[in-house]
């Protein structure tokens, strides 16, 4: 038989170390230190080190991300260890060496989250966790439900009072809240809880290494928002220019969001399509198109609002700003129907397997959308709502005003967009 070649040596090794730092270390976490050519750390965890650890010790820059293919260059060839929090595959640097390098060996420390969750008595599987390192504390508010444990990574020690702020503007007011901080470390510290109604404004910032501990209450008299397309119209700040609760529903059911897919939203109105795709899952994306600066702005208040202030809001006339866009899994056209090319532009940007939707209220534009099913196929559908409404003394229905659906996927088939 042929013997097996050993498995290459890793060019990079990354090491977790936990608040306790080198005495919580096991051994193979000890050795690799020692045997580094090169320490890449930040100052905080480089201090932590003892000088037996004799290699070159190097501290990030900032900003971290950008900087590290050219930190493992300049180390090429040399035995690199890199110093991480906790378990460095769960929202730490491993992610972006194992972008960089596929000779990479991780030595993981518990993280802070499970050490959290251990001293709460909460099993892990049943919280959610929110990271708002490096990212707006408005992402908090799309994981907010009743009776929900959210397990919310601080970015300083500010942030505890951030998230009890937010909490209150958000109708989550009697949520109670508990602050964690030097988890697994010997200055470990569980503050004392309390409802975000109550937490101090004039609390003193505890230790910037804390997580916060949120179980969700909803006030009575707040809205409620579910965890699925369709949220009420009292959600949104809007000109009129809003798809209607039971349209949007039925809407975001055909475009049929699915993780890290990117949505184009053009002629967003108020935002809401591309609000409610980004909130079906953390890894979803949107661009929102609207040439109205004023709805343009109201869009990105919505998202913060709403839980995804990641939406990105481009101003400006479809199609013109469309090249400039990244190329999306699917396109919404709300508005602009009319405008020259801009179906065959959203079309001609799908890949196969992509999804295009558009709505209408006009004559002239469902006039283009029968076109459209006409050359490519897919589904043509009139979507109708009436509300019920007092008439006199009695109740009638108020009919709204229908809306013409046009919804294709785009196959090999339908991409000459020959006549049928």
């Amino acid at each position: 038989m042929t013997p097996v070649p050993p498995a290459p040596t890793a060019a990079v090794t990354v090491v977790g170390l936990g608040a306790d730092g080198w005495a919580g270390l096991p051994d193979a976490s000890r050795t690799a230190l020692r045997e580094a050519e090169v320490l890449i750390g930040g100052p905080r965890q480089l201090d932590l080190l003892p000088p037996e650890c004799a290699g070159q010790r190097v501290a990030w820059p900032s900003p971290l991300r950008p900087a590290v293919p050219g930190l493992l260059a300049a180390h090429a060839g040399r035995r690199i260890a890199v110093l991480a929090s906790g378990d460095p595959m769960f929202y730490g640097i491993g992610r972006a060496l194992a972008e960089e390098t596929g000779a990479l060996r991780v030595l993981p420390h518990p993280s802070s989250v499970s050490y959290a969750a251990a001293r709460l008595g909460w099993p892990l599987e049943d919280a959610e966790v929110v990271t708002l390192v490096g990212r707006p504390t408005a992402r908090l508010a799309a994981a907010l439900h009743d009776g929900r444990r959210l397990l919310v990574l601080s970015a300083d020690a500010t942030t505890p009072g951030e998230v009890a702020a937010l909490l209150r503007d958000r109708g989550f007011g009697p949520s109670r809240m508990r602050v964690l901080e030097q988890l697994g470390g010997d200055r470990e510290r569980v503050t004392a809880e309390s409802t975000a109604d109550d937490w101090p404004a004039s609390q003193p910032p505890g230790d910037p290494l804390n997580i916060v501990a949120v179980e969700c209450r909803r006030a009575p008299d707040a809205l409620r928002l579910g965890a699925v397309p369709g949220l009420p119209d009292e959600a949104y700040e809007h000109d009129g220019q809003l798809t209607k609760r039971h349209i949007r529903a039925a809407t975001l059911g055909v475009l049929a969001p699915a993780p890290g897919e990117l949505l184009w939203d053009i002629g967003g109105g108020s935002g809401s399509i591309a609000v409610e795709w980004m909130r079906t899952h953390p890894s979803c994306r949107a661009v929102t198109v609207e040439r109205d600066p004023a709805r343009a702005e109201r869009i990105t208040r919505n998202a913060d609002r709403l839980g995804v202030p990641g939406l990105r809001v481009v101003t400006g006339a479809a199609p013109a700003v469309l090249a400039e866009l990244p190329p999306p899994d699917a396109v919404f056209v709300g508005g602009g129907l009319t405008a020259p090319g801009l179906l065959d532009a959203c079309w001609e940007a799908l890949p196969d397997g992509g999804r295009l939707v558009a709505n209408t209220v006009t004559l002239e534009s469902e006039a283009l959308l029968a076109d459209a099913h006409r050359r490519r196929g897919g589904e043509l559908v009139r979507l109708a709502v009436a509300h019920a409404v007092p008439v006199g003394g009695f109740t009638g229905w108020r009919q709204a005003m229908p809306v013409t659906q046009w919804a294709v996927r785009k196959t090999p088939d339908t991409s000459s967009g020959a006549d049928r």
